[in-house]
Parts: structure tokens; C-alpha cells; sequence
């Protein structure tokens, strides 16, 4: 929605869906119904004074505030691009974790405010809201940051700029919210390290996953996103007209990426990107033609052959990125030279298969 990383919809990912669904939905009930939002209601004080123990569970599960739940969906979509790559059971296991060592860190953070500044926490925002900060991490960490325009020529706009600005009206929202948005962070930042191995500690079940892949995938997964790219709102016929050439010739890199990751070995001639692509009057040249022999009589001036884009250079630092994205060297240098160096169609090639 936001990056330029992975397609848009929910395709590949249904646990982000079934968030999106399930929470929301609660989330309007609960608004229609305020007789019951008592019981989803993170009070630490009936936690810790009066042991309702069942309020830990439910008070961090579904928000009571529509703004809560509008800013959180909206990042829980665009952070759909890590079940992509992940996996479903991985980006379960991520959340499942953070959820488990946020609780523990909302306390502590509760018990230090109250020793730091004499001021007792008694009520905390309530709804999944610790997880999604915490996927932030990875967002920051893993995610490459590409400029896309700038403000007053100063100000610089990237691909992840929208995610960050959601991010901090999630943050503004409530008073404590502060509070929980650093929970979030700190129980990020130990998982996605494996701080005491947290990540063999708190993990999603194999046969778990395999039974919510069996029930709850099929209702929850997402359709696969068609070719066609939704057209701007006013655009004219020049712009729906580049739009479409921007199509094809996406399409046709994905297309000639997939063929040179099934051929085991280079193609003899054009590699990975036909560079006569770029010249129409060379498209068919020497296609479907004996080779050619020698003649002594006709001597032409032989124009220098185009060159294969699998000995152009690659930048280093592009690869390094997609490296630290967990991709392997063969494959970062295989989309890079697909997509010529742009990393944004790298990304999405790599994200996509």
C-alpha cells in the first residue's frame, strides 16, 4: 500500500487477513455493544491488585478506539510484506512472541514510570497495538529506504515515509500510548535479535501451523492480484497510455527473470535481459537463421555486438541490501541485472517468488 515492495492485496498472506477481518470486526461489534468494552479493557491495576489475570489476554487483543484500529490495520497491511517472505508460520511465531514479552515489558515499563515519577499507570491502550510496533523493527532493519520525491528540495520523501507518519498518529493517539509503542520496540528488537534464544522459546507449533494451514488458510487467503494496474482517478489517455507500457515492460522482466532462474545454465545469447528489446528494428534480427558463413565478397561495418547485461556492473551496496533482506548473493545479482540495477523491481521479484 505504501512500499514499493511485494504486489498489492492480501495475496500470500491470510494470517494478515484474518487480523484484518476479525479484529476489525470485533472492534466495530465491541462499538455497538459498549455494554461489554468493559471486559476488553487493559487495566493494570485489576491485573495486578485484583488478579484478573484473564484481562492480560483479552485487554491486548482488540481495540476500543476506531482511530486505534484504523492506524493499526493500515500497518498491519503494509506489514504484510514479511508473511510473504517469512511464511505465515514465521510472521505468526514474530507476533506470538512480541505479544508474549510485551506483557512482561508493559509492566515493567508501568513499575518504572511509578518509581521514576511517582505516578501510577492504571490503564494502558487497549488492542494489539505492542506486536504491530514491534514489527517495525524488522521494517527498519530489513527494508530497504529509496527516495521517491522531496519537499521544498529539502525535505526528502521515501518509500517508508507514509508507514513511519502512520506510525507516529498511532502513537499520538492516546496519552499512554507512548508506552506501549516502546514496549513494542523493545520486545521487537529481542526477538528479531534471538536475544536467549527467544526464537526457539516462543515459536508457533509445526502442527499448529499446519492445521490453521488446512482450516483457516482457505478462508483467509487472499486472491491472486490480477495483471492489470488500476489506473489513476482523472488520468488522461497519454497517462493510461504509459501506464500500460510501464505494465508490459514490467511483465516482461518478471517474465524473462523467471526463465533465466529455471535454466540452469546462462542462455548463449542475451542472458537475463534481451537487450534488443530496447531496439525494435534488432528484435527478430538473427532469429531463426543458419549461422552464418564466412564471405570473402561483401565486406559490412560490423557494429560492435549490443552488450549482455550479465557483465554489467552491479552496485555493490543494492546487493548488500538485498543480502541483509535474507536473500542469498546469486539471487540479489540475478534480479538486480533482471530489473538494471533498480532495486525497488528487484525487491518485488525476489518478495514475489
Amino acid at each position: 500500500m505504501f512500499t514499493t515492495t511485494g504486489s498489492r492485496g492480501l495475496y500470500k498472506a491470510p494470517l494478515s487477513k484474518g487480523l484484518l477481518l476479525v479484529l476489525s470486526g470485533l472492534t466495530v461489534m465491541l462499538t455497538l455493544l459498549p455494554l461489554y468494552q468493559g471486559l476488553f479493557m487493559y487495566n493494570l491495576q485489576a491485573i495486578t491488585q485484583q488478579h484478573q489475570v484473564w484481562r492480560w489476554v483479552c485487554g491486548r487483543l482488540i481495540c476500543l478506539d476506531l482511530k486505534d484500529t484504523f492506524c493499526s490495520s493500515l500497518l498491519i497491511y503494509n506489514f504484510r510484506i514479511f508473511e510473504r517472505r517469512f511464511g505465515t508460520r514465521k510472521f505468526a511465531s514474530f507476533l506470538l512472541g512480541t505479544w508474549f514479552l510485551s506483557a512482561l515489558m508493559d509492566f515493567l515499563l508501568a513499575q518504572a514510570v511509578h518509581f521514576l515519577f511517582d505516578y501510577e499507570v492504571e490503564e494502558l491502550p487497549a488492542g494489539l497495538l505492542s506486536p504491530v510496533f514491534s514489527l517495525f523493527v524488522p521494517f527498519y532493519l530489513s527494508i530497504p529506504r529509496m527516495p521517491v520525491t522531496q519537499i521544498l528540495g529539502h525535505i526528502p520523501i521515501t518509500n517508508k515515509s507514509l508507514v513511519y507518519i502512520v506510525g507516529l498518529q498511532l502513537l499520538t493517539s492516546s496519552p499512554f500510548m507512548w508506552l506501549i509503542a516502546l514496549s513494542g520496540l523493545i520486545s521487537g528488537g529481542l526477538y528479531h535479535c534471538n536475544v536467549l534464544r527467544l526464537q526457539r522459546l516462543i515459536f508457533v507449533p509445526a502442527w499448529l501451523s499446519c492445521m490453521g494451514q488446512y482450516i483457516l488458510e482457505p478462508l483467509f487467503s487472499g486472491p491472486k492480484p490480477s495483471d492489470e494496474t488500476p489506473l489513476g482517478m482523472g488520468a488522461t489517455l497519454d497517462i493510461q497510455r504509459q501506464q500500460r507500457m510501464d505494465l508490459l515492460d514490467q511483465q516482461l522482466l518478471l517474465a524473462q527473470y523467471n526463465e533465466a532462474r529455471r535454466n540452469a545454465r546462462p542462455r548463449p545469447q542475451g542472458g537475463l535481459f534481451d537487450w534488443t528489446r530496447l531496439f525494435p528494428s534488432l528484435r527478430h534480427r538473427g532469429q531463426n537463421r543458419p549461422p552464418a558463413q564466412p564471405r570473402p565478397q561483401a565486406q559490412t561495418h560490423p557494429s560492435p555486438p549490443p552488450p549482455l547485461l550479465d557483465n554489467s556492473p552491479v552496485v555493490e551496496e543494492q546487493v548488500a541490501r538485498l543480502v541483509e533482506m535474507g536473500f542469498s548473493r546469486t539471487d540479489a545479482l540475478e534480479a538486480l541485472r533482471a530489473s538494471n540495477n533498480d532495486i525497488n523491481i528487484a525487491t518485488n521479484f525476489l518478495l514475489q517468488h
